[in-house]
């Protein structure tokens, strides 16, 4: 289970790779921040530079909804 709270050194390698731009936590806290709806990916390098993955296992979509989640009142304000 992914979980921002570890004290095991192997779960902080994931948390640096789920958390690195175009990760899993990373695309999914960006979605929410600017309103997107919640559509489960990341990117295997930086974000638009690089494939993008859909087919996420069960961590990977873990990481996502909880960076999903962790912004749910924080949003980016839009001006005209």
């Amino acid at each position: 289970m992914f979980t921002m709270e570890t004290t095991n050194t192997t779960d902080y390698s994931l948390i640096a790779e789920y958390t690195r731009h175009g990760g899993a936590y990373d695309r999914g806290s960006a979605d929410s921040w600017y309103g997107r709806d919640f559509q489960p990916h990341y990117f295997k390098g930086d974000t638009y530079k690089s494939d993008k993955v859909v087919y996420l296992t069960s961590e990977e979509l873990e990481a996502y909804t909880q960076g999903y989640n962790d912004t749910p009142f924080a949003q980016k304000e839009f001006t005209v």
